[in-house]
């Protein structure tokens, strides 16, 4: 297969995949720029959810009847296609339901290796006073907030790496910021609103001769880019289902499997123990150690087929055909007097997004004004105050592709997005 990026005519093809994108909305043709926030579905993820409930219902790792051992087995089956997808060992991925549980499962569990009494594998996670957690400025308040209040709990301290002008890391602080009491090192693979792509192996490197453990947000990244984890060499990954082509209600942990064996569990109850007494409890490896209770089946299946449309279509060309749609959102607000586009400028290696900001018209009005013409952007602050901070807004508007993105789409927006300031009278 070639990694030449898609084609028109390829994209076009896609989107007979996926019946929501074939109708219109306030009598406009529908014009959908908000992957960043939830991708749509293929038919084939529907059905694979559906065929599931229809033949094979039944709840797994619970059941000796035909139905449970099928279940069961599909569901296992589904945790290893994931795994392949993001190069690692199905030992390695924990199902969760979505990126900031995830992120939410770490910060408790090195929580709990700070208190009681926990074994000495499990006390390389724990933190105390002193302790730093090194974050960065452009995150995500789900890899933001989760820190924040591990910080509050141990007594560690938060630092975060800050961003230049021009919407990328600092990397001269870096090697400043990381020593030798940082434990934790988590940042974005990719920002969701800046488009940023980050040197995550360089990152990592610098973060492993510290002693820091590695924690990527992947939600912009798995979806969109090729990822192993295993090259990259990180400790941990998160991601999610819903941005990816999959349901809602799902997402991953990815850990090195000597990590998450090591860690102590975060939710606790039924399907993740060994044996059980009236004073105390063992706990099963990795990954269903951190499975209590039942679990997301038809999610889980139907993301495995995700992945496999994805993997099929290629991710090389996905990202190819991303990244000129990317320029050509860039390119094209930057031409448009009063936009000024978030991060870095055209011509820099960036995802298949952009945030702007209207000279004169807040985010919310020109979200309407767009919405009333059938395209279908995202809002606000984008869950990073912060970041917008820095930046001197309160919010900014983002148009987001995907695969089943056309260049005709961006064109439409670029028109409209044109129009916007003389609409509300501001660029007079």
């Amino acid at each position: 297969m070639t990694d030449s990026p898609l084609t028109d005519i390829e994209v076009l093809r896609i989107r007979n995949d996926f019946p929501i994108l074939h109708q219109e909305i306030n009598g406009k043709p529908l014009v959908y720029l908000d992957s960043g926030a939830t991708s749509q579905n293929p038919l084939s993820v529907m059905e694979a959810e559906q065929e599931f409930y229809e033949q094979r219902n039944a709840a797994v790792h619970r059941g000796a009847h035909w139905l449970a051992v099928e279940a069961t087995e599909s569901y296992e089956l589904a945790r290893a296609g994931l795994a392949r997808f993001i190069g690692a060992q199905e030992n390695e991925l924990v199902w969760t339901s979505n990126a900031t549980e995830a992120i939410n499962l770490l910060a408790y569990s090195f929580s709990n290796a700070s208190i009681g009494t926990v074994s000495a594998e499990a006390r390389r996670f724990a933190l105390s006073e002193g302790d730093e957690i090194l974050v960065t400025e452009m995150e995500h308040h789900a890899n933001l907030i989760p820190w924040q209040e591990l910080a509050r709990r141990t007594g560690a301290r938060l630092k975060y790496v800050p961003i230049t002008d021009q919407g990328e890391l600092d990397l001269d602080r870096v090697a400043d910021l990381l020593g030798p009491r940082t434990k934790i090192f988590a940042f974005s693979h990719a920002s969701n609103v800046l488009g940023t792509i980050n040197p995550v192996r360089l990152l990592t490197e610098l973060a492993h001769r510290a002693g820091a453990l590695v924690v990527i947000d992947a939600c912009q990244s798995v979806p969109h880019l090729p990822v192993d984890v295993a090259e990259l060499g990180v400790d941990f990954a998160v991601f999610s289902g819903h941005k990816m082509l999959a349901p809602t209600g799902i997402g991953a942990l990815y850990g090195r499997a000597e990590l998450l064996n090591a860690m102590p569990p975060f939710l606790t109850g039924g399907s993740m123990i060994t044996s059980v007494s009236m004073e105390s409890a063992g706990y099963l490896p990795a990954p269903q150690r951190f499975e209590a209770g039942t679990q997301r089946i038809s999610q889980a299946i139907a993301w495995s087929v995700a992945a496999n449309y994805l993997s099929e279509t290629g991710m090389p060309r996905i990202a190819g055909w991303e990244a000129a749609l990317g320029e050509l959102l860039v390119s094209g607000l930057s031409e448009i007097p009063g936009i000024r586009v978030l991060g870095p400028g055209s011509g820099t290696e960036r995802l298949g997004l952009a945030a702007f900001d209207v000279e004169g018209v807040h985010a919310h009005d020109v979200g309407q004004f767009l919405d009333d013409r059938g395209i279908a952007v995202r809002v606000g602050h984008h869950c990073a105050q912060p970041l917008h901070r820095r930046l001197g807004l309160t919010a900014s508007t983002r148009a987001s592709s995907y695969l089943y993105t056309t260049v005709a789409e961006i064109e439409t927006l670029l028109q409209a997005v044109s129009e916007v300031r003389g609409y509300f009278g501001a660029g007079r």
